[in-house]
């Protein structure tokens, strides 16, 4: 088995145990955890603030020696690989190494890839990949279930629509406000119930709460064309059909015809948005519609991320 040394600066916290880390895994090499100055590779993720204060993302008691291993970093003779992998809505390009992964759509360079995070998120076991988990939702998220139906479950339900989510900014609240005038919104997470500190210990699975519910409020944070998360496929999987607030080129990761998208309303200031969601006919409309049109596959990133590695332990 091949051995590659890899540092993470920046990322997320459990990103260990993600994606990236499972297909090096797969692909023979065995991962050791460094810092910079050893590192074959360096990976920076979306918390990594170059333009700050040095390391002010940092506990103060670690921003001193990583400072020294920075300048131990440059002065080796062979230069680490990097990589920038986003897993928020940042752009590829927001600072410069040698190779990205984000959410990015039409991005011209044979050294990004798009891997949008609620890949992360998918039962690949069929691809040989395993380890990974989400533990909010309470599984895996399967592409199986995602290429069927939605079904009729959430015409049976209480006609109301589920949020979960930890603040009320823009465009979250003028959404919340919309829907909760049209048929009603039950609030969940931190925003609602301040006795939980965060979405880690809010104590309940989103996939047992949802399934009680017609509807699921999930908007993305923001509109960019790729920027498409675990929401829409966490509500479809739940059988509450999702109201989602996204950009049209979410096409290409999921069906549009899957699920309501608020965005084309705002201008209307969502007035048709009651009638839409009173309407049988119309929400019958929903319960044959498969969430993914084509099952994806993990083969592009295999060979993006193999690229990589043999570079950085070449």
């Amino acid at each position: 088995m091949k051995s590659v040394r890899i540092a993470l600066l920046g990322t997320q916290h459990d990103y260990a145990q993600g994606l990236f880390p499972l297909i090096t895994q797969s692909l023979g090499y065995a991962i050791s955890w460094v810092k910079p100055a050893q590192a074959d590779l360096v990976i920076y993720g979306a918390f990594y603030k170059p333009n700050n204060k040095p390391y002010r993302w940092l506990p103060k008691p670690l921003r001193n020696p990583a400072v020294s291993l920075e300048k131990q970093l440059s002065l080796r003779k062979s230069k680490p690989l990097t990589l920038f992998h986003t897993c928020e809505s940042i752009r590829h390009n927001t600072f410069k190494t040698d190779y990205s992964i984000s959410f990015d759509l039409g991005v011209q360079s044979q050294n990004h890839l798009r891997l949008p995070y609620w890949m992360d998120l998918v039962n690949w076991s069929h691809e040989g990949i395993t380890g990974n988990s989400n533990p909010r939702f309470g599984e895996l998220l399967s592409l199986q279930k995602m290429q069927g139906p939605l079904g009729n479950a959430f015409l049976s339900r209480p006609q109301q629509a589920a949020m979960i989510t930890s603040h009320l900014l823009e465009p979250r609240k003028m959404l919340h406000e919309a829907v909760d005038k049209a048929i009603g919104i039950a609030g969940f997470g931190p925003f609602f119930n301040q006795t939980i500190k965060n979405h880690h210990s809010s104590n309940f699975e989103k996939r047992e709460l949802l399934q009680k519910y017609a509807f699921n409020l999930c908007p993305e944070n923001h509109l960019f064309p790729g920027y498409y998360t675990e929401k829409i496929p966490e509500s479809f999987l739940s059988g509450a059909l999702p109201l989602s607030w996204v950009d049209a080129n979410v096409c290409a990761d999921f069906n549009p015809a899957a699920f309501i998208n608020l965005e084309p309303m705002a201008w209307q200031n969502f007035e048709p948005l009651s009638g839409l969601l009173h309407s049988k006919k119309y929400l019958e409309s929903y319960c044959d519609q498969p969430l993914l049109l084509k099952q994806p596959s993990l083969e592009p990133a295999k060979q993006f991320i193999g690229a990589i590695l043999q570079e950085a332990t070449s």
